[in-house]
Order: C-alpha cells, then sequence, then structure tokens
C-alpha cells in the first residue's frame, strides 16, 4: 500500500469515529453509565493517544497531561485514571480533545506525506487503525448503554431503518467430519498477535446450527422458566443471576426491547443479542446443545466471505434475522458476536508484540472467553475468520450472541 493509500485510510477510519459521535450532545459524550462503558470523549482521546504515544513517540507531546488522563491499560506507560473514573474528567471539554485530535492527525499524515515512517512505525499505523475500528464498535455499544438505561431511552438516530416483523426459521444443522484442522492466521497481512501462531488442532464430528439462536428461542427459554431453573446453569451464572434478578437479556422490557433507534416490540425472528456467557450456555444446554468450540467455528467459517454479514457499514446497527434456508451456516460474520466454549488463552508456541505494546491482548488471557465473528457494529474491514474476540463471561453490553452446536 502506497503512502497516498495510507493516508486515506487514516482518513477513513479516524472520520469514521467522528461521524459515529456526531449525533450524540456533548451531554451524551462525557457519561459513563458503569465502569466498563467508558464515555465517547474519552474514546475520542484514547485512540489518537494511542497514535500519539505509539507512532508518534510522544515528540512532541500536544499535552503532557494526556498520557495519564487518556492511558488505558499500559503500565509500562505509566499512570492513568481508574477505568470506572474515566466519567468524572470533565476537563479537558469536548473542544479540546477535536483540537487533539486534529493536532495529532496533521503530524500522522505530515510523516505519511514526508515518508518520514519507517517500516516499524508502519506496522503501528495499521495496528492503530485497527485499535480505532475497535473503539469504534465499544462507542456503539457504550452509547446504546448510556442511551438505553435512561428513563427516555431516547434513539441514537431517528433515521435507522427498522424491518418488518417476521416468523423465525426452524433450526437446522450442518455435519462437520472434524479431524486434524489448522487455525489462526497465516504471517501474511494484518492479524492480532493473539491470533497467531497458526498449528494445529483435533477437532471431533460435529453439527453446528446453520442460524443463530433467536428471540423466538429466548423467549420460549424464558416462558419454560429458564431464568429460574438452577438445571441449565453454571454455579458462577446461577449465582450471578439470583444476585442481580436477570430475567431476560440486557435491553429487554416485557414484550419491548431497546435499539439504537428506539424502543420497539421484540421481534421473535431476529437473532439474539446481548446475551453473556452464561445465558448463552444455559440456553444452549436448554435447547439440547451447547457452544461450540472456537476451532469448531473457525473451520465451519472456512470459505465464507466476511465480508457479506450484517456490519456497522450497513447503517442498520441492530441484527437482521436469518435467512430462511441455506446449505452453509448463515450469519457466521457480522449481526452479533459468538460466544465460544474455548477460554482465551495463547495459542501454542504464542508470543506477544514487544515492549509496552505487548500487554495489548496477552496478559488478558485469563478469566475471558473467546468470541468469533463481529457484529453489526463492527467495521466490515475489520474483521476476518480468525479473529479472537474476548469478555468475561458475564459481560453482555456488547453486540454478543449464540450459535448452538452438537456432538455428532
Amino acid at each position: 500500500m502506497t503512502s497516498s493509500e495510507l493516508a486515506a485510510r487514516y482518513r477513513r477510519v479516524r472520520d469514521r469515529t467522528m461521524v459515529l459521535c456526531a449525533p450524540l450532545s456533548s451531554e451524551d459524550a462525557v457519561v459513563q453509565p458503569m465502569p466498563d462503558a467508558s464515555p465517547a470523549k474519552w474514546h475520542l482521546a484514547h485512540t489518537t493517544w494511542f497514535f500519539e504515544a505509539f507512532l508518534l513517540n510522544n515528540n512532541p507531546r500536544f499535552d503532557g497531561t494526556f498520557e495519564a488522563l487518556f492511558n488505558s491499560y499500559y503500565e509500562a506507560i505509566g499512570p492513568r485514571v481508574e477505568r470506572a473514573r474515566r466519567g468524572l474528567l470533565t476537563r479537558p471539554d469536548l473542544a479540546r480533545v477535536h483540537a487533539y485530535r486534529a493536532d495529532v492527525d496533521a503530524r500522522v499524515l505530515e510523516g505519511l506525506a514526508e515518508g518520514a515512517l519507517d517500516d516499524v512505525a508502519l506496522g503501528r499505523l495499521e495496528l492503530g487503525l485497527h485499535h480505532e475500528q475497535q473503539h469504534q464498535e465499544l462507542i456503539l455499544t457504550d452509547l446504546k448503554y448510556t442511551l438505553g438505561t435512561q428513563p427516555l431511552a431516547p434513539a441514537y438516530r431517528n433515521d435507522l431503518p427498522r424491518a418488518p416483523h417476521g416468523e423465525p426459521s426452524p433450526l437446522s444443522w450442518q455435519r462437520f467430519g472434524g479431524g486434524v484442522v489448522t487455525i489462526g492466521a497465516t504471517d501474511d497481512g494484518f492479524a492480532f498477535d493473539n491470533e497467531r501462531p497458526r498449528h494445529d488442532v483435533i477437532v471431533r464430528p460435529f453439527e453446528l446450527a446453520r442460524r443463530p439462536v433467536c428471540n423466538a428461542e429466548v423467549l420460549a427459554f424464558i416462558a419454560d422458566g429458564g431464568y429460574r431453573d438452577h438445571r441449565w446453569w453454571l454455579s458462577d451464572g446461577w449465582q450471578l443471576i439470583q444476585r442481580d434478578a436477570w430475567r431476560a437479556p440486557l435491553y429487554w422490557d416485557g414484550a419491548q426491547t431497546y435499539e439504537l433507534a428506539g424502543v420497539r416490540a421484540i421481534d421473535p425472528a431476529e437473532t439474539a443479542c446481548h446475551l453473556s456467557y452464561y445465558e448463552a450456555d444455559a440456553i444452549a444446554h436448554w435447547l439440547g446443545g451447547r457452544l461450540p468450540t472456537e476451532a469448531e467455528w473457525e473451520l465451519a467459517a472456512t470459505g465464507i466471505a466476511p465480508e457479506q454479514g450484517n456490519f456497522a457499514d450497513d447503517e442498520r446497527l441492530h441484527p437482521d434475522r436469518a435467512p430462511a434456508r441455506g446449505e452453509r451456516p448463515a450469519q457466521l460474520f457480522g449481526d452479533v458476536w459468538e460466544w465460544t466454549a474455548s477460554s482465551y488463552s495463547p495459542y501454542p508456541g504464542f508470543r506477544p508484540l514487544a515492549g509496552a505494546l505487548g500487554e495489548y491482548n496477552g496478559k488478558f488471557m485469563s478469566g475471558q472467553q473467546v468470541l468469533r465473528g463481529g457484529s453489526c457494529f463492527t467495521p466490515r474491514s475489520h474483521i476476518r475468520a480468525t479473529y479472537r474476540n474476548f469478555f468475561p463471561p458475564s459481560a453482555r453490553w456488547q453486540m454478543t450472541g449464540m450459535r448452538i452446536a452438537r456432538t455428532a
């Protein structure tokens, strides 16, 4: 990719973040409704800090105080604001953050135009762009929690499409013979360090549902007393739903749910979303199946074009319903991140990135579950079959769903 093509890609990604934040009021941009959800203003600043810290090497700094204000979790960089207190940062104000973005953008684009970035810097530029795309998804999930938990439940945008309700398609299955399967990213092209090295795993024969679980199955689980029946739940999940009185997926309120287009009736045919791993595991067992492993999921996704999914670029910003028929599993990419039964751990021979960037993924390889496939909040150019997302099993403010598997 030439310098001019890199510059154009840089502008597209950075501009997209601003477009996502454009519908927000200044008040919307500073609210932190829970410890895991960061304010939009912080996302705007942190993604800029990443380029300044790792690409421009803080030389010169726009503002020396920003290093601690907008560092996320890099111990090697130095002190930072506790994650749960990001919403207390009333200063710098939003205009100052926008000025910060403009300053760093100008310096990065100048470096590209002058050919001043070596191969190491260009690699960090690519990482920074994918990092920003991760935060574009977080902006949407975090602001959905911000707006969807307010008394007025306002729409993020009034121009988002709302599909008419439909009937769910029946669950059907595809059989996979298994065997020795090679998974993980090759050495060509961009991938995060946790996607490598490529390696062989043994996969037993299995069946995979041709569509994700839809709202109809979740409604039936609820009607059957699933949230009150300990038999379906992992011990930690059962304790969690008792403590927090979960009786339905996040944003469900009786027959209604909240999406970024506002409050609407629950559509039984739509792909179910905002499920925690605990809920996904319980529903899978109630349906007579289980969650697939990440190796099973990657085998099933082999040969399917990721770009065909429902992604943030499509401006639906909500999962679609599954197609009625299909030979291959549908919606493996886009719509919802699909929980897997695999704990997030290093691949054999895993090597983190050098220096502070080694903290990007590796240090979180404990107490998390792997998710695959991207969602309707994910940028299309960001996803691939080997992508390993990860969250703790209690997380459900992300656009997370599920697909069931069966041992053949």
